[in-house]
């Protein structure tokens, strides 16, 4: 923590700020934290320090819409996640800190794709079918993306819109689904050794920050132009996201 410069401090505030944006009505936000953080700390060690932030935003979407989640699309999902999340713990593992970085790239790259696809469809809801096999392979692509980068939110998103649920429904079952699956992957980022009493003191010092981006989120974010903001959320999402292969 000594080492980083101002600068760097003010990217990590940022990136907190952002996750708490995320958790508290404008979900897909959070794929913008994630590069942000691997620009500054190492690609691999960012993976396990930026999950209790994301759990601690996913506790303050639960508190606001904790009445409100579809279950039995959650259990239809976890079975797949939890294969897919054992995946990535392996593939982890196995892989370098160089070698993770563009992985974590690729991986925001294509989730944006993905959102901007999903964005683009004249009727997204009629053309992506409920049957299980789709349940099947979110749920393994959420695990596998959410252990390797925590960049499984534009998975979930597509998901949740063919599922055709009111905005409550849609922000309270993201909310749990993020809580659960960000606390399943607690001891197997720890065993990995990216979870450290030193990243959680780190983490203590950004909950300020997440807190503070959800009260916006909560109060002003639904006033500004969704069309304007997502725009811009892809371009730099994009290019922080680029920037991990250099």
């Amino acid at each position: 923590m000594n080492e980083l410069s101002w600068f760097q401090w003010a990217v990590m505030a940022l990136a907190a700020v952002i996750i708490g944006l995320s958790k508290s009505g404008l979900p897909g936000l959070g794929i913008l934290a994630i590069p942000m953080v691997a620009a500054v700390i190492p690609a691999k060690t960012s993976t396990g320090f930026i999950l209790p932030m994301l759990i601690v935003g996913d506790v303050i979407g639960v508190l606001y819409y904790r009445r409100h989640a579809e279950w039995p699309r959650l259990l239809r999902l976890f079975p797949w996640t939890v294969l897919g999340i054992f995946g990535g713990w392996l593939s982890l593992d196995r892989l370098t800190d160089a070698q993770i970085r563009p992985i974590i790239g690729g991986i925001v790259l294509v989730m944006l794709a993905l959102n901007l696809w999903r964005q683009r469809m004249a009727d997204p809801e009629s053309r992506i079918p409920h049957s299980h096999w789709v349940a099947a392979i979110i749920g393994l692509l959420a695990g596998f993306t959410t252990m390797m980068a925590n960049a499984a939110g534009p998975v979930m998103i597509i998901y949740l819109l063919a599922m055709r649920l009111p905005p409550a429904a849609f922000l309270g079952t993201s909310a749990w689904y993020f809580l659960l699956v960000n606390t399943f992957k607690v001891p197997f980022s720890a065993q990995l050794g990216l979870i450290t009493l030193t990243s959680l003191t780190f983490n203590a010092m950004l909950v300020p920050f997440i807190a503070f981006g959800a009260w916006v989120g909560i109060r002003f974010a639904r006033h500004i132009p969704r069309i304007v903001f997502e725009r811009l959320v892809q371009l730099f999402a994009a290019l922080g996201a680029i920037k991990l292969f250099f």
